[in-house]
């Protein structure tokens, strides 16, 4: 399904509004799954934030390969930018700690949540609701992602290049361009309703992952 196109509904909330309320509560709740407060409280290891890393390798491979094949696309490619792009990135820090992604199997939510990124190869607007949550995500609450991991596990920063984006001058005024953006995205009010509803959805993939993460950890 391909998004609709028109010009941008003005008469109610923008894109971006309609996102961040849509989603506060699920965001919240992926934010404190037992998992990551564990981990962003220093009461795991090194080793258990490599083993989230691992599994979001699988993630940013798949919203990268099909954000390559919409790049063109109206929709999709009003908010791709190769300055966003982790995979390579991730790749590195993982290469630093002697982890090669290729010997792991994806978890049993994190091949769920890939299948449901590649799902939206035909529909840009669901696409745009994954970058919007993973990217977003990337540039605001991964900075705190990587003072914790240095400051509980005293992992090297050469380690982390994953919440760096070096090519990003200002955090905020990209945030804010991007919101921008989002907003003037053409798009009618059914395709609207398609990208919140993924949105929601995408925070509850990232939530069940920390529960396979949380569950793995327990074993």
């Amino acid at each position: 399904m391909s998004a609709s196109i028109s010009g941008p509904d003005t008469a109610g909330p923008s894109i971006s509004q309609r996102l961040r309320e849509a989603t506060a509560v699920a965001h919240q709740q992926a934010e404190t799954a037992p998992f990551i407060d564990d981990l962003m409280s220093g009461r795991l290891d090194s080793g258990e934030y490599q083993k989230l890393a691992v599994q979001l390798y699988f993630v940013y491979e798949a919203l990268e390969a099909v954000g390559d094949d919409l790049a063109d696309d109206p929709i999709a490619g009003a908010v791709i930018d190769d300055k966003l792009r982790r995979l390579p990135r991730l790749g590195a820090d993982l290469a630093s700690f002697g982890v090669d992604p290729s010997s792991f199997t994806p978890l049993p939510a994190v091949a769920r949540y890939v299948e449901a990124i590649e799902a939206t190869r035909d529909d840009p607007a669901r696409y745009v609701a994954h970058h919007y949550t993973r990217y977003l995500g990337d540039l605001s609450g991964g900075q705190v992602v990587a003072h914790r991991m240095r400051e509980h596990y005293g992992v090297d920063a050469s380690a982390l290049s994953f919440y760096t984006f070096d090519e990003i001058e200002k955090l905020k005024r990209y945030k804010d361009s991007y919101r921008a953006r989002l907003d003037a995205l053409p798009l009618d009010a059914a395709a609207v309703e398609r990208l919140v509803d993924e949105a929601v959805a995408a925070f509850g993939h990232n939530q069940a992952v920390f529960g396979d993460l949380d569950s793995a950890s327990a074993a």
